[in-house]
């Protein structure tokens, strides 16, 4: 890891070297369409410059998502992806008795009989997500060859990485045509290349980075019908109906996206009220550029309600969702507002903060904090100054609510209605091209500070503690890119499930055959087994252990006799391996010998106790 830091630590300075000697933008204080750049044609051709870099941001982009990519083992919801991806179901697992790994590993092989429509029948009556980003990646598996006889990682988890490198050039675009600045466009891609929260994005094997492409390109249509709205004008047709048409796509890829048009909506409303304050006509609210408006929520709320039958006729969709329900009590209130928090924070930087070394964590812990001491007031310091200039107002105004309506929305959720989406970090995709925005605005005020709003406003300096414009603009850079590899090397937003390290466990504590037994309720269950099956397959293990599956619905007890059937056929001496089950084993369990296991490790994911059966 540490040839890895230093390496492309190297890399990456020499191309900031670079692009700081020939990148300066004109004074933002004078005509926006009137931008120049600093000797650049002492380097490059005019028309080559943008392309340039983009290219650039691009490059370092993808290849930090294509980083490690198949070095974490997958996890339940990744599991998910690839079975369905497949054509397959989890339905083929035999429950309630011992079943070698090959079973349990049978969904994850490549059917070539499974077509599209099997695909999206499986996802409506198995699972609780839209089915597009699942038949794009059932067309892209098949493209690539099976591993050991199971679907290539690689292959379901190279898809999103790649979605989520072409938002670099999409961020570019939002933040021009919302700014009319290059630089700020210029900046928001080189953030979005480095977000911790974007690398974490792309490298699962699941749907978020197609929808946070939805997100953007929504969000760019937003920003083209305000413009339209202040100058009276009407949205042109094909606008509207492109706008349509990504929201539509937006919902048949994550039902959460329907939280970015709600937060859309919240904008317009705000932007109606503020017609409404410069004229009191209320005839405005029906002028042409507001009817456009009105046709594009009915096309998308049609688009919407197509899918509310599937989501109805849908019976595990309770079950799928329940770990995000729940009560709370004393300070469990607090939770999501430190949950949203530390998301926003991990937008930006994220160091090795979960490691399980305190020598790693406390070092790490105090240098995010000193940055952000630092940075923060910058940020804001920037945004203050955005809003001082007459046209950059009011796209600041419109980002800014995207991100307070989005959070307002899951604190609602959560408090009212029992439903924590802040417990998943994934789910802010929502509101997240708006936050590098706003970033990459405030970064563009630093990188080239407008010297009459400063004076203006009685500010000397942008900077903090002698650091200022473009070196603030790279160290928050390198911030971020250091952040990238943290989450790279699985020291940030580590995964869920750590099968490798339970596999590792079994195999130094057992010597003798292994039943490892968990309950089972959803897929999920099954996925959690799936991982440590596919361990011991990859490693090429001699050791064979059996999974029992023990199903349980209301009732725990059902899964206490399954195990109690399943552990009298079973020929002795075995260890029985408990892991994350829940269900009474007492009496079950009483002519084995229970193992002290506060000696060993604890494990991500798994809960577990072992038993000696002689």
């Amino acid at each position: 890891m540490r040839v890895l830091f230093q390496g492309a630590f190297y890399f990456y300075r020499k191309i900031i070297a670079y692009t700081t000697h020939f990148v300066q933008m004109g004074d933002l204080s004078s005509a926006l369409e009137h931008k120049h750049w600093h000797n650049w044609q002492a380097h490059l051709p005019p028309s080559w410059l943008h392309p340039f870099l983009n290219l650039m941001w691009l490059i370092i982009g993808i290849s930090l998502r294509l980083a490690n990519l198949t070095a974490k083992p997958p996890w339940t919801d990744e599991f998910a992806t690839l079975v369905f991806s497949l054509g397959n179901t989890f339905s083929p697992v035999p429950l309630d008795r011992a079943i070698a790994s090959d079973i349990l590993l049978q969904p994850l092989q490549p059917n070539p009989a499974a077509s599209i429509g099997d695909v999206i029948h499986n996802l409506a009556t198995q699972d609780s997500h839209p089915p597009l980003y699942f038949v794009l990646a059932h067309l892209w598996m098949k493209l690539f060859p099976s591993d050991g006889g199971l679907v290539s990682l690689f292959a379901a988890r190279s898809l999103p990485a790649i979605i989520g490198a072409a938002l670099i050039p999409c961020v570019y675009i939002l933040g021009k045509v919302a700014f009319r600045s290059s630089l700020v466009g210029h900046l928001t891609a080189a953030m979005m290349a480095v977000s911790p929260y974007g690398v974490f994005l792309s490298q699962e094997a699941r749907h978020y980075t197609l929808a946070a492409l939805w997100v953007t390109a929504s969000l760019t249509c937003l920003v083209i019908a305000t413009r339209h709205i202040q100058n009276r004008t009407p949205l042109p047709i094909w606008i509207a109906l492109f706008w349509v048409g990504i929201n539509a796509l937006g919902i048949a890829t994550h039902y959460f996206f329907t939280l970015t048009l709600c937060t859309e909506a919240i904008v317009l409303i705000f932007l109606a009220w503020l017609q409404l304050q410069t004229s009191k006509k209320f005839s405005l609210l029906f002028s042409p550029p507001w009817r456009r408006i009105y046709a594009v929520a009915t096309g998308t709320c049609v688009a919407g309600l197509i899918w509310i039958p599937t989501l109805l006729e849908n019976e595990n969709r309770g079950a799928l969702t329940e770990w995000i329900r729940g009560s709370r009590g004393g300070l469990d209130w607090l939770n999501p507002i430190f949950q949203a928090l530390g998301t926003l924070i991990a937008m930006i930087s994220l160091l090795p903060v979960e490691s399980s070394q305190l020598l790693v964590v406390i070092p790490s812990g105090v240098v995010m904090l000193t940055f952000f001491i630092w940075a923060v007031p910058i940020l804001l310091r920037g945004l203050d100054i955005q809003l001082q200039h007459p046209e950059n107002r009011i796209m600041i105004q419109v980002f800014a609510g995207i991100v307070i309506s989005a959070i307002a929305l899951f604190f609602i959720f959560a408090y009212f209605f029992g439903i924590d989406l802040t417990r998943g970090a994934r789910y802010n995709f929502v509101y997240f091209p708006a936050i590098v925005i706003l970033l990459g605005a405030s970064l563009a005020v630093c990188w080239h500070p407008p010297k009459e709003l400063m004076e203006k406003n009685g500010i000397k300096s942008i900077g903090k503690w002698g650091i200022n414009g473009k070196k603030a603009v790279m160290l928050i850079w390198l911030m971020g890119f250091f952040s990238a590899v943290t989450v790279i090397c699985n020291l940030g937003y580590q995964k869920y499930y750590r099968p490798d390290l339970f596999v590792q466990l079994i195999q130094q504590t057992s010597p003798v055959p292994v039943l490892i037994a968990t309950t089972h309720k959803t897929y999920v269950h099954t996925g959690e087994m799936m991982g440590v099956a596919r361990e011991f397959k990859l490693a090429n293990s001699p050791q064979q252990p059996l999974f029992l599956l023990a199903h349980q619905d209301r009732d725990p007890n059902t899964s206490t006799i399954a195990l109690e059937n399943t552990l009298k056929k079973l020929p002795r001496p075995f260890d029985l391996w408990l892991v994350n089950f829940h269900a009474p084993v007492k009496e079950t369990v009483k002519t084995c010998a229970i193992s002290d296991t506060q000696s060993l490790p604890s494990i991500n994911g798994y809960e577990y106790k072992l038993y000696h059966c002689q």
